[in-house]
């Protein structure tokens, strides 16, 4: 293969005029090379430039810097919720740990089941005396009131008027009683507020 052949692909052309010596081991160093290059026949004309009024240069970077801003102000409150619990993955070391971590539950006799039932009603049926007991005192307790109120209206209707008034004094009312459970010995109490923010299905 000639050497025009191996660089056709480059659209060099040959100048036949200048030859080179025979036997000569280098290249020709004349001002006229025997290559050169011809421009490309596939090339398109360069499109002009448009040029931009700097102002719609500057109102474009003010609304691009409009933009990050605001993602970024979305980014900050959102930084503070929490992830959804449907979101959460649980960690394959946790997985695979599932049988080492899983607890044994002993059986239960029969006697103990009886045992656990009977207590369950007898638990029942005293919450249900509690309650109506309760029931009871507040029926005593207003129809006191209205009896007492009565009376006041029969003796003086000023008086009767400024009693039924709205002492808000009382509210809101805060009263610290006697629990449904007895309270555990010894029992360190969690810090911090918990917030609910279970999804409650309608």
């Amino acid at each position: 293969m000639s050497l025009i052949n191996l660089f056709s692909s480059f659209r060099l052309s040959f100048r036949s005029s200048v030859v080179c010596p025979l036997g000569s081991r280098s290249f020709y160093t004349d001002k006229y090379l025997p290559f050169w290059t011809t421009p490309c026949l596939l090339a398109e004309p360069l499109k002009k430039k448009k040029r931009i009024d700097p102002a719609i240069i500057k109102a474009r970077e003010e609304r691009r810097k409009k933009r990050l801003e605001k993602q970024i102000r979305r980014l900050e409150k959102n930084a503070r919720q929490l992830k959804p619990i449907e979101e959460c993955e649980i960690p394959l070391v946790l997985i695979n740990e599932k049988k080492e971590r899983q607890r044994q539950v002993g059986t239960i006799n029969v006697e103990e089941l009886e045992k656990r039932v009977l207590l369950e009603k007898k638990w029942a049926l005293y919450k249900k005396e509690q309650h109506l007991k309760d029931l009871k005192m507040l029926d005593r307790i207003a129809y006191s009131q209205q009896k007492a109120l009565d009376e006041l209206r029969n003796v003086s209707e000023e008086l009767y008027q400024e009693a039924i008034q709205i002492d808000f004094h009382l509210i809101p009312f805060e009263s610290v009683g006697p629990v449904s459970t007895p309270a555990i010995e010894n029992y360190d109490t969690p810090d911090g507020d918990y917030q609910d923010i279970s999804k409650k299905w309608d």
